[in-house]
């Protein structure tokens, strides 16, 4: 396959130890590289930086609007008139509607985020608490079978972890378990702001669906499926405490250690049936 330094993987020249053996060979590796992702408001040609967030190239169109989405600077798809994308300066930048009002404040707030961390602190958490975000209250449910399911499901369609094994994954299921998006990405809530980006400029709902992601579950990941209205979420590693006590005030149920034919439930049990 081809590779450039804007695909997702490329070609390291390496020494392979085994036993008393080395061998000089080549391998594929995941590709990270920052991504600036600019905001232009009212119709105007000036932009504004949002953040900086360390990413594997692809699908950065749908990272930007995921972002934009799940930190409250847009609500509908009509908000966003244009995303325009700039590989070769790694950058993106999302044109809004001269309708929208934005916070002048949180655009000056130039966010880093590395691929291990995603949007955090005291200042997300609040504002999570205090912008009228209401507890979702879908009927939705999934059965046990379909949990058990989705890692192998998530599994046999990441074609990038497949040469690298260094991704995090972000899948969507609807509830009868058909996989409808796949996103890989070095960071994991980069890799859900694809899969909520993509829907969200499609204009597709995402409130009878349930994310299986591939590592731990944060905080910062449970925050972005309460304002994607997403009412399961799955993991197959740990949530953290502060992702536990969200989910269940936003009522959004939460699975861990999805794997082996196995799950713990942490909150909003009512939806596995």
């Amino acid at each position: 396959m081809p590779l450039n330094n804007k695909q997702p993987i490329r070609v390291a020249a390496i020494d392979a130890i085994d036993g008393d053996s080395r061998i000089e060979r080549n391998d594929y590796v995941v590709v990270e590289e920052p991504l600036a992702i600019r905001v232009a408001v009212r119709d105007t040609e000036e932009s504004t930086s949002l953040a900086i967030t360390m990413r594997t190239p692809g699908h950065d169109e749908e990272l930007a609007a995921g972002l934009v989405f799940t930190e409250g600077l847009v609500h509908h798809r009509s908000d966003i008139r244009e995303i325009e994308a700039r590989p070769h300066l790694n950058e993106v930048i999302v044109r809004l509607d001269g309708s929208v009002k934005v916070d002048d404040e949180r655009l000056r707030r130039n966010l880093y985020m590395s691929s291990s961390c995603g949007v955090c602190g005291k200042a997300t958490i609040e504002a999570l608490f205090s912008t009228g975000q209401e507890r979702l209250t879908t009927d939705a449910t999934f059965s046990r079978e379909l949990i058990h399911k989705l890692p192998e499901a998530t599994r046999a369609a990441q074609s990038t972890f497949e040469h690298t094994g260094a991704l995090h994954a972000a899948t969507l299921f609807d509830c009868s378990g058909r996989l409808r998006i796949i996103r890989e990405d070095v960071g994991r809530h980069n890799a859900l702001d694809k899969i909520i980006g993509a829907e969200f400029l499609a204009g597709r709902s995402m409130e009878s669906s349930v994310v299986m992601l591939s590592g731990r579950v944060g905080f910062e990941l449970v925050q972005k499926c309460v304002v994607a209205r997403v009412p399961v979420m799955a993991a197959v590693g740990a949530p953290s405490s502060l992702a536990i006590e969200t989910a269940r005030r936003f009522n959004v149920t939460l699975l861990g250690f999805v794997r082996d034919n196995r799950f713990n439930i942490y909150t909003g049990s009512e939806r596995i049936v």
